[in-house]
């Protein structure tokens, strides 16, 4: 592919092609690899250094929640990206590192995409507004809370309702 932006935009974004022939030139511009994450935000993984601008990540994970798990570390506790990519994709909250798992606005977001109860901090799982939300979306979550709140009315009925 060379140096040709367009070509090489054009292939990533349609032909699902990686960075491997792209000309050195191109992954050195940054406003090139803006472009290339945001048209295909796993591409995030094949970016290098580019991978700790939080730009870059921020581009990546609004267009595919899960480049959060090739997000330099510093991102991937970051708030800001964190929400933004389980926003994106519930399922990213799994690469998510520190104390955004105890963030109730975070993790409230991602088990109403779907995410999981069992990616969150200990202290959410004893959470009554926490455990509810996830149990209302998935019974099973009921698992994961808790044991004070396992044995919740309210959050019983909504699990066997669901189950039912």
């Amino acid at each position: 592919m060379g140096a040709d932006r367009e070509v090489a935009l054009t292939s990533l974004s349609h032909a699902g092609a990686g960075l491997d022939f792209i000309a050195p030139s191109l992954l050195a511009d940054r406003s090139f690899v803006m472009q290339a994450v945001s048209a295909r935000g796993h591409l995030l993984q094949h970016v290098g250094p580019w991978r700790q601008d939080r730009e870059v990540t921020m581009s990546a994970v609004k267009q595919a929640g899960t480049a959060l798990w090739f997000a330099d570390a510093t991102f991937k506790a970051d708030r800001a990206v964190v929400l933004e990519a389980v926003q994106q994709d519930s399922a990213a909250l799994e690469y998510a590192v520190g104390k955004v798992h105890a963030d109730k606005d975070i993790v409230l977001t991602a088990l109403a995409g779907g995410g999981k109860l069992f990616h969150s901090a200990s202290v959410l799982r004893a959470d009554h507004d926490v455990v509810l939300a996830a149990v209302s979306r998935d019974w099973s979550a009921i698992r994961y809370a808790a044991d004070h709140l396992k044995a919740d009315v309210e959050i019983a009925k909504i699990a066997v309702h669901q189950n039912w």
